[in-house]
């Protein structure tokens, strides 16, 4: 069976048992597109059909853009992966590493060791999400410290959960990252995101403030209620962020994603365009983490995020922000590959030994419940028979 067929009768079958609304997949080589093919709706509300332009909330895939771009400032000397972040940041000097609660508050201490722009980069810098992390979760409410996602640059001042280096922990790394970049480059992280990877990798679709056009094509979130996928209204965005956020927040399509994987994929040059170079992709496709392994995560959210893992079983280590698995897949994608997911269930991969890259982009809450993390397992191994028959 082709590709395009396999991909079709995986996402239409999805749409039909009501696993999802609608979805946007596709396959890239070094090449270009092998394949796009749009499925079911934007939103159940007005009906209007996705389409290979639709424009999708992209969240934590953001990341691997924000450190895309800390890396061309590695590669410029601006910034250094293994030097104190306190350096750059006075307050990631003062940090303190939360210790748990007594009866007057919080107890906070010094680490042990400075944060640097390689912790952040990789999770293991100690900050942490209150969406997967009670600690962090009860110190928000003590506080009363704004959320992540409300926009205010206050909400990610928040203390470490653990000493830097100590484990993997997914959390608000690259927002710091981001923070360094900007301080380094006198940029705000939009405006070198713009200059040095979107504009030559003709990503036009991608940015943290839709224009009008985009807007049109938004697909709507979506929540699962009784059974039913229910569009939330996305309407337009009204409160600017006081900040750019590096862990989340982007705006963009397949189409443009795909340039960005593509670039993986050809060691860091696409079109013509360097965005990185051969050794700078190679590091950051490589194991960043040492004997530390990426751990299951539990939500303490259910609205917003189930409990999950990715390739259950299978060991991962962290790239420079990528998730890598250390062995093959099953029936899908070979060792090393790399990826990550958004919020709203908008998922990649970059397998270089394969020679592809794959999206499978969706807009439904919560993230990872069983039925999309079944979906997302046979799309992959449908995906890999169809390149193999």
């Amino acid at each position: 069976m082709d590709l395009d067929q396999a991909i079709d009768n995986c996402i239409s079958q999805a749409i039909e048992n009501k696993i999802i609304p609608g979805a946007v997949a596709a396959v890239v080589n070094q090449d270009g597109l092998m394949s796009i093919r749009s499925h079911g709706v934007r939103s159940e509300t007005n009906q209007n059909p996705m389409t290979d332009d639709t424009v999708f909330q992209i969240a934590s895939m953001t990341k691997p853009i924000t450190g895309a771009a800390c890396m061309q400032a590695v590669e410029r000397g601006a910034l250094e992966l293994d030097q104190p972040a306190g350096q750059l940041l006075p307050w990631l000097d003062d940090v303190q590493v939360l210790d748990g609660f007594d009866e007057s508050g919080p107890i906070l201490r010094a680490p042990n060791k400075p944060v640097t722009l390689r912790n952040l980069l990789t999770h293991t810098s100690g900050f942490s999400y209150a969406i997967w992390n009670s600690e962090i979760a009860e110190w928000t409410k003590q506080t009363g410290i704004p959320n992540v996602g409300s926009g205010k640059l206050e909400s990610i001042h928040q203390p470490l959960a653990f000493d830097p280096g100590d484990r993997w922990e997914y959390g608000i790394g690259l927002d710091w990252a981001a923070q360094l970049l900007e301080t380094a480059s006198g940029m705000s992280l939009a405006q070198w995101m713009r200059t040095e990877i979107f504009d030559p990798l003709g990503m036009t679709d991608t940015a943290y403030q839709c224009r009008p056009d985009m807007n049109k094509r938004r697909a709507d979130t979506h929540v699962l209620s009784n059974g039913q996928w229910k569009a939330l209204t996305s309407g337009t965005q009204t409160d600017q962020p006081e900040f750019d956020s590096g862990g989340g927040g982007l705006f963009s399509t397949t189409l443009d994603y795909a340039k960005f994987i593509q670039m993986f994929l050809s060691k860091g040059e696409l079109a013509g365009q360097r965005i990185l170079s051969p050794e700078t992709v190679s590091l950051m496709s490589a194991n960043s983490i040492g004997d530390l392994r990426v751990s299951p995560v539990i939500s303490r959210d259910n609205n917003l995020s189930a409990d999950f893992e990715f390739m259950s079983g299978t060991p991962k280590s962290w790239g420079l922000s990528f998730q890598l698995n250390e062995e093959a897949v099953e029936g899908g994608r070979g060792a090393g590959s790399l990826s990550w997911a958004g919020l709203c269930n908008t998922h990649f991969w970059v397998d270089p030994g394969s020679g592809i890259g794959v999206l499978l982009m969706t807009q439904t809450l919560p993230f990872m419940i069983p039925q999309v993390a079944d979906l997302l397992e046979q799309f992959e191994r449908v995906i890999y028979a169809a390149m193999t028959s």
